[in-house]
């Protein structure tokens, strides 16, 4: 279970069942001259317990506990998240149905209005959640890694860097087996002979953290067409080498590692 792959909409709908729970306690209808009860006494509310309170809490389970479980995994043909926005539109219009029959005599209660502004938002989320930007980010944001050194790269200690001295240039003997090298004119440049442009070295890939937009398959790096893991919005993964002129070998957090073909629009850390 990782926390991190909630987003500020599951925050919505966790803070929308906590004010439920806590309406579910307090006067549903109030009467002068009378204590009525909480809902939790059916014998005088009936059916607004199971229909308002219990329905909304199911619903706000099924939603965040559709993100800790595999993407497609349905129960009765329709996805843990479909069933928890069936149940909130439903918890919600039953708590708008007992503000408006609400009897003669009596007063909307605390426990009446709380408990129809948690479904409305509860409600609200469920439906258009994912649409909204400020509702998709991740709850909890990871702290931006700093991106590790190459394999054998050592700080630097030579001129210019904090308490590095220039090093002397060591002159070499010439003797047997030494050509002299030609010296050039005033004022112009050696040309690179065969040995200096071997010796260049190749651009190396710098590993970096990243994050997707969308959810995006990772594939083998075998060329299998299965994929073997799911890269998850709000998550962030590390790009351990480059794949081709857009492809990225990326690792997840459990060690696994595979090629991300679609590379638009990721995050950089």
């Amino acid at each position: 279970m990782n926390i991190r792959s909630l987003t500020r909409g599951d925050g919505v709908v966790i803070g929308a069942a906590v004010l439920l729970f806590i309406a579910s306690f307090l006067d549903f209808y109030s009467a002068t001259g009378l204590d009525l009860p909480s809902a939790w006494d059916t014998d005088v509310y009936g059916l607004a317990l199971p229909t308002i309170f219990l329905t909304g809490f199911i619903a706000a389970g099924l939603l965040v506990g559709s993100r800790f479980l595999p993407e497609g995994r349905k129960v009765g043909g329709l996805t843990l998240s479909a069933w928890g926005t069936v149940l909130a539109v439903a918890a919600a219009w039953a708590a708008l149905w007992s503000l408006i029959t609400s009897p003669a005599r009596a007063d909307l209660g605390a426990g009446c209005i709380l408990a129809f502004l948690a479904n409305l938002a509860l409600a609200g989320v469920a439906v258009a959640g994912a649409q909204i930007p400020a509702l998709a980010g991740p709850l909890v944001p990871e702290p931006k890694p700093v991106a590790p050194q190459p394999y054998g790269a050592q700080p630097g200690t030579g001129y210019g860097y904090p308490g590095g001295q220039q090093q002397p240039q060591q002159q070499q003997p010439q003797g047997y087996g030494n050509t002299p090298q030609p010296v050039p004119p005033y004022g112009g440049t050696p040309a690179p002979g065969p040995q200096d442009a071997a010796a260049a070295p190749a651009a190396e890939f710098t590993p970096f953290w990243f994050a997707v937009p969308v959810a995006r398959p990772l594939y083998g790096e075998d060329g299998s067409p299965v994929p073997i893991a799911e890269l998850a919005p709000g998550t962030w993964y590390l790009a351990v080498d480059q794949r081709g002129p857009s492809a990225l070998i990326a690792q997840t957090q459990d060690g696994r590692r595979g090629v991300l073909n679609d590379t638009s629009g990721i995050q950089h850390g």
